[in-house]
This record gives structure tokens, C-alpha cells and sequence, in this order.
């Protein structure tokens, strides 16, 4: 079994994608030298350049990718080696122009970008394989290799192909999981609108129809999807592993919702050595922070807790949103270590040197158009060198104080058509509810809805309206056995199979809640309710209500106006030996927080007012001690309280009682003991 951790670091991970490909082999040395200036430890190499490896069919040139190892071994770099299979040739899709995908509207896409490929395509398969085998068995024993890096971010930018190869594959799979088409029918419920099928061959995957067609279908369809480029995941791993053991295999990830919404990440996690992720901060105004520790926070949990490994973010601005504002000073080291605050183990980028031709030339570096001369360039050199600082949390894992449910499959079940409002967003809800915690300074893991909870004392639920028997039963075990749960709205409603529960809503989920639903009631766009509650407080909620029936749950908060006017808007429900609670109206993030402060007064979760707005400290604890980030996101000086007295690693000072945080600062301190 290879090892788990890229081999041959002895401290954390710092550098980033290398494609020395793009430049004069002249420009190599002056690279590496100034790799070690900035501290580079570890680059990836070789993620899109199957052309170059296999310029004809069979017909290998390996000289230069020899060369640039060895370079980078001389000096002491590790080195994450890519299998290209994310940008076949060009003369591979001459010769196979079926391997490029279709849409669902028929159209099939053109060769001239990445990740152009239909993944139930054979002739992709195969060719895959055999780049992938010839990497491994040249580069095995190369003394420059720390991990492998299969393909380049999944299921970005086409996740899902609707050509006829990929309708036979899709047959293949419902064999597969139903056995019958007697199966199918049931699960799709084919009984409405006359779409029973009499045998799997009549089976098509979900194209443009009239109207909007069979949700089950479309939900299996994302689930195939997802399956297919799992599997070729899988078949390029199980080569390195046989051909390359010793070295763990990883693929970049993009656990942030705001990124990619077609992988069952908990899927994928359970499928490589390494969880590695990609992020990249979203400027729709949303405070980037919080995102950011967001998807930190669901890589740490998909990696099972274990430390995983930060693979791309930028150092400045990217070029593909609308608009790609710089960073500013000092954000690029405290969007690094709050990645390593929750639980990466480094921080690398794309790219090393900034691209003069291309799609992604406007895309900073760490080494940046302006050179070294630069205040790019500046930053990454003091943050290498932080990093290097950091060593001893080599392994160490990050404490959680809450957990948040999620489930890629709800979320899809959720998002196809027809549902009773538009502007109801399981992203939203999850985002909204996160930051909510992040405000209370709670540090969060994500878990599967039918995983052991039995570890936190709140679990919260943004969105689940896919929630099985089996999720059913484990929220109400938790409850019983002293949990303190909080459901948004919307969620318990549907089966695996999008098939609404027997019996009124919440369905999975009304037993533990205490309640029935008799109705939803979305609003409006222009519409807004008021909920009063304890002490005649006051909050605004919109987008959604319902009329809720307590069956043994009591009315915290009421319906002040609007169609539910009257009835309870949240609710508590005493089950057992603990309490879930139920919020059946969107809030803000803000309006949230007193709702939160109740659920963590039941589950004895500790408040710490004491902490500003946006100064976010996270603990990481090992065998070598325990550490304590303090990231200051405002512009003020912070003070931030600590449990006892240690050593600040960055700066060398001591720290008794209170740590002194500037403004923008990043502190990590090792306690005493």
C-alpha cells in the first residue's frame, strides 16, 4: 500500500504547477534557482502535456520531462508527476473524433481547450492506460517523485457526455445497480406520463424533451457521470500503484460548492491515497474568507480528518470571472495558512511562472509577469519561508467543535426542475448556515448524513431534501442519545430515488422533528415575513414558509404576518436525551445567529465573544504538540485570548494568556505542555 503523504518532505508542501514545456530550456536553471529562493519544496509537472510525451501514436519523447526531473532533483524539489490525461492530442481525437463529448442537446464539442472527453469512450480508455503505463514504468524509481497526480480537476468543465457510447455505458450501469428493467420502472416511477420501458435497450439518457422530463432518470444520469469519471480515475491508479508502488496517487479536487457541483466527493475521497484540493476565491461579494475556510473545512472532512494537501489556489488575481480583482497585501499568506490552519499540509499554486501565451496568461503567478521585482513575488518568498516555520505541524489534525451535514446527491436531487421555488438554493442555505457558525467562531466538519455523529455535540442540516431511511434513523439515534440537531426547511422530503416519503412532510425527518408540514408556501421575490419570538424579538425571513403542525415539538419562534401568520416558524423538539430544532423560513447568515446561540446553549457548545468579527482561530493537534492559528481578516490590531502559554513559531516570541494579532497578521503558537 503506498504511503499517504508525498514521499521524501519532511515539512509541509510550498510551490505549485510547473510547465517548463511552455519556456526555453534556458529559462530552467533560472527557475530552480529561484524555486530555492523562494523555498519551493515540491512542483507538479506534466499535468497537460501528453502531446509532447506521445507526439504520435506509440512514439514517446522522453528527454525533456528526464531533464526537468532530473533539474529539480539536484536541487532538492519534489515532484507531484501528472499523467496528461486531461488534454488528449490532437491526433488522438483525429482518430477517434467519437472521444469528444456530446450535450445534451445534441451538440458535440470541439478539440482546442481541456477536459474535452466523453469518459465511456474506449479509444480514450485505452489510450489513458497506455500514456499512464508508460509514465509509470519510466519514472517509478525516479529519486525526484514524491506522489502522482492523475488527470486535472474532474468533472471541469464537462462532467457529463449524452452521446450514443455513452447510452450504451448508461444501460450498462442501470444493469448494474438494478438488475431489471422492472427495477428501473419502480425507482423512476415510469408509471406517470406514460414513460414505461419495456426493456433497458429503450433507455436513453436524459436529452432536451419537450417538457421536463424524468427527475429519477436525470438523478441517476448525474450519478453515472460520476461514476464513469470515478472509474477511470480508479483504472489510471490502479496502474501506478501496480507499476509504481511506494508513491501515493492523488487527483486534484474542487470541493467548494461555488466550484464543481457534479463529483460525490465523499465518493471520490475513499479513492485516493491523498485528498488534494484546488481553490480559487469567488468575488461576487461574499466575504472570500469565509468561503475559503468553508471549502477547507469539507477537504478535511472528505479526507476522513486526516491531513490532505492544498494542490492549486492563486497567489493574486485569476482571469476567467468577470472581473479579477489583485490581492491585497498580505492576503495571499493568509489565504495560504488558513488552508493550513484547517489542515492542509502546505500551500501550492497555479502556476510557478506566469504564462505568456495562452488562456491563462492574465493568471498571476508566483513568479508574475513584473518579475522578482514585484510585490508578488515579495509575498511569496517571506510566505515560503513561513512555511518552512511551520514544519512541526507535519501531521498534526484540525479540532472541530460542530458538524455540518451535506450530501452531493441531495444537492442534485434538489436542483433539477420543477421544485416549488426557484430561488430556494441548497449552495445558499449551506453557505448561509456556515457562516453563521464561522461568526461564532466554531470551528466545523462536514459528514455524510448516515455517518457517526456521535463526536459532535450539534450537527446542523443547510439542505437535506434527499434524506434516506438510513439518514432518517441515524438523526433520530443521534438526537435520542443527547444530540442537538438544527434542520433548515426542505429537507427530508424525498427518498433516494427523488420519490416523495409516504405520509406528510418532512417525511424521513418528521419523527425526530416533532412536527408535520401541511404545505409549503414559497414567497415571492419582493416578499419578505416577520417571526417574532422570546422577549419580543424579531426577525425577517423570505423566499420560503410552510404551515407547520407541531406533533410533540414546541413553537419557539411565530409567523408574524403572511399566509403562515400564526404559526410556528421554528421549533424544538425534545426527543430522548437530546433536542432537535426545525427553521422552516430562510434567515441570513445574521438572523441565524440567535437561533444558533439557542441550539449551542442545549448542546453545551462554549460562545466566545470575546473574539472580533473576521479574526478566526483554529486548533491543530498531534503527536508534536498543539497549535494555534490566529488569522486576522480586519483591518485592526486584534487580541486573541489562548488556554495557556506557548511560543509564536512565525515570529519566535512568547505568548502568555493573550496573543497580540496586527491587523491582516496571520500568528500560529505553539502551547506549552
Amino acid at each position: 500500500m503506498p504511503d499517504t503523504t508525498p514521499t521524501g518532505l519532511t515539512g509541509l508542501a510550498f510551490g505549485g504547477d510547473y510547465n517548463p514545456e511552455q519556456w526555453p530550456e534556458t529559462v530552467w536553471r533560472e527557475d530552480v534557482a529561484l524555486m530555492r529562493e523562494a523555498g519551493v519544496t515540491m512542483v507538479s509537472v506534466g499535468i497537460f502535456s501528453w502531446a509532447l510525451l506521445e507526439p504520435s501514436p506509440g512514439s514517446y519523447e522522453f528527454g525533456w520531462l528526464d531533464r526537468i526531473l532530473d533539474l529539480l532533483h539536484e536541487n532538492g524539489i519534489r515532484v507531484d508527476l501528472g499523467t496528461p490525461t486531461v488534454a488528449p492530442p490532437a491526433w488522438f481525437y483525429r482518430a477517434h473524433p467519437d472521444a469528444l463529448p456530446v450535450t445534451a442537446e445534441g451538440v458535440r464539442y470541439a478539440f482546442g481547450s481541456r477536459g474535452a472527453i466523453c469518459h465511456s469512450n474506449a479509444a480514450y480508455r485505452e489510450a489513458a492506460a497506455g500514456i499512464t503505463e508508460q509514465l509509470a514504468r519510466r519514472y517509478a524509481d525516479h529519486p525526484a517523485l514524491a506522489m502522482w497526480h492523475v488527470h486535472n480537476e474532474y468533472g471541469v468543465p464537462v462532467s457529463a457526455c449524452y452521446c450514443e457510447g455513452c447510452a450504451t455505458h448508461f444501460r450498462e450501469w442501470l444493469r448494474a445497480t438494478y438488475a431489471s428493467v422492472e427495477a428501473v420502472n419502480e425507482a423512476w416511477g415510469t408509471a406517470f406520463w406514460g414513460q414505461r420501458y419495456g426493456s433497458l435497450e429503450e433507455i436513453e439518457p436524459p436529452r432536451v424533451t419537450p417538457t421536463v422530463g424524468n427527475p429519477a432518470q436525470a438523478l441517476d444520469y448525474r450519478r453515472f457521470a460520476d461514476a464513469t469519471l470515478r472509474e477511470n480515475f480508479v483504472r489510471e491508479r490502479d496502474i501506478l500503484h501496480r507499476l509504481a508502488p511506494g508513491a501515493p496517487v492523488t487527483t486534484n479536487f474542487m470541493t467548494a460548492l461555488s466550484q464543481c457541483d457534479s463529483l460525490d466527493y465523499w465518493a471520490w475521497g475513499r479513492e485516493v491515497d491523498l485528498v488534494t484540493n484546488d481553490h480559487y476565491l469567488i468575488t461576487d461579494g461574499r466575504r472570500t474568507h469565509v468561503n475559503l475556510a468553508m471549502a477547507a473545512d469539507l477537504t478535511r472532512s472528505v479526507a476522513g480528518g486526516a491531513p490532505w494537501l492544498l494542490l492549486e489556489h492563486s497567489t493574486s488575481g485569476v482571469n476567467w470571472q468577470p472581473r479579477n480583482p489583485a490581492k491585497a497585501p498580505g492576503q495571499m499568506a493568509r489565504n495560504s495558512l488558513g488552508h493550513v490552519a484547517r489542515g492542509s499540509e502546505g500551500a501550492l499554486f497555479f502556476q510557478w511562472r506566469q504564462s505568456r501565451r495562452g488562456a491563462e496568461k492574465f493568471h498571476s503567478a508566483m513568479l508574475p509577469h513584473a518579475g522578482t521585482d514585484s510585490r508578488v513575488w515579495r509575498e511569496v518568498v517571506e510566505l515560503g519561508a513561513s512555511v518552512a516555520e511551520l514544519a512541526p505541524l507535519k501531521g498534526t489534525r484540525t479540532v472541530a467543535d460542530v458538524a455540518v451535514l451535506w450530501d452531493w446527491h441531495s444537492w442534485w436531487a434538489q436542483s433539477l426542475q420543477w421544485r416549488p421555488s426557484q430561488d430556494h438554493d441548497a449552495r445558499e442555505r449551506a453557505d448561509a448556515f456556515y457562516e453563521a457558525l464561522y461568526d461564532r467562531h466554531l470551528t466545523v466538519d462536514f459528514a455524510h448524513p448516515e455517518a457517526d455523529l456521535s463526536a459532535y455535540p450539534l450537527v446542523v442540516v443547510p439542505a437535506l431534501y434527499l434524506a434516506t431511511e438510513a439518514t432518517a434513523h441515524n438523526l433520530k439515534q443521534y438526537v435520542e442519545n443527547g444530540g442537538t440537531l438544527l434542520v433548515s426547511y426542505f429537507s427530508g422530503i424525498v427518498d433516494q430515488h427523488d420519490a416523495v416519503h409516504p405520509g406528510p412532510c418532512p417525511g424521513a425527518l418528521r419523527d425526530v422533528l416533532g412536527l408535520t408540514v401541511e404545505e409549503f408556501s414559497p414567497l415571492l421575490d419582493d416578499q419578505s415575513v416577520r417571526i417574532t419570538g422570546p422577549e419580543g424579538a424579531e426577525l425577517t425571513g423570505d423566499v420560503w414558509t410552510e404551515f407547520v403542525v407541531p406533533r410533540g415539538a414546541e413553537t419557539v419562534w411565530t409567523y408574524a404576518d403572511g399566509l403562515a401568520a400564526g404559526l410556528p416558524a421554528v421549533t424544538r423538539h425534545q426527543l430522548g436525551e437530546g433536542t432537535a430544532w426545525y427553521v422552516s423560513t430562510r434567515l441570513t447568515a445574521a438572523d441565524l445567529d440567535p437561533l444558533l446561540a439557542a441550539a449551542c446553549a442545549d448542546a453545551g457548545v462554549a460562545e466566545r465573544p470575546e473574539l472580533p468579527r473576521d479574526v478566526e482561530v483554529v486548533t491543530r493537534h498531534g503527536d508534536t504538540g498543539t497549535y494555534v492559528f490566529a488569522i486576522n481578516h480586519t483591518e485592526s490590531d486584534a487580541k486573541v485570548p489562548l488556554d495557556a502559554h506557548g511560543t509564536e513559531l512565525l515570529t519566535g516570541e512568547r505568548a502568555a494568556g493573550r496573543l497580540a494579532v496586527p491587523a491582516g497578521a496571520v500568528r500560529v503558537v505553539r502551547l506549552d505542555g
